[in-house]
């Protein structure tokens, strides 16, 4: 697994598309540059999800959201996914915690044209909801995220 590196509230722009290391940010933000453009990331992210079994929900096209509202914003689009027998631990220790579960990702093109895909990291949400009880759960949601992210940097 690929740790997240802490770094300043406001991430500094990413070096070029060959760094592929996660970086969190203060907010507890993960963020990884993709070697391919948003379509081919979301396909990508939305493929590795089902090769492990994990269930998608949705994908919603937030430029198209935008768009809806005569306001322009750069491509974005954010999937939603998940899996039940792990996500509802946390719910159990939490129920607030549903504001941030199912699991999210962001997939943003960024103003230099890159792809950036970002997520949650899961220590902050345990933090952010005061869960004490589900430290190995996290570590494993931390780890299939990552995993998840990584198809988008190889």
């Amino acid at each position: 697994m690929i740790a997240p590196t802490a770094v300043a509230a406001q991430a500094p722009e990413q070096p070029a598309a060959t760094t592929i290391a996660p970086t969190a940010t203060a907010q507890g933000v993960v963020r990884v540059r993709s070697l391919y453009g948003i379509d081919e990331t979301v396909r990508r992210l939305r493929a590795d999800i089902a090769d492990k079994g994990i269930r998608f929900f949705t994908e919603i096209d937030q430029s198209q959201l935008g768009a809806s509202a005569d306001i322009a914003i750069r491509p974005s689009r954010l999937i939603l996914f998940g899996n039940p027998p792990l996500g509802v631990q946390f719910l159990s220790s939490n129920p607030y915690s549903g504001l941030d579960w199912p699991v999210r990702m962001l997939i943003l093109e960024e103003a230099d044209g890159s792809v950036s895909v970002a997520w949650t990291e899961f220590g902050y949400i345990a933090n952010r909801y005061g869960i004490k009880d589900r430290d190995a759960q996290f570590a494993m949601a931390n780890a299939v995220a990552t995993s998840i992210a990584s198809s988008v940097t190889r």
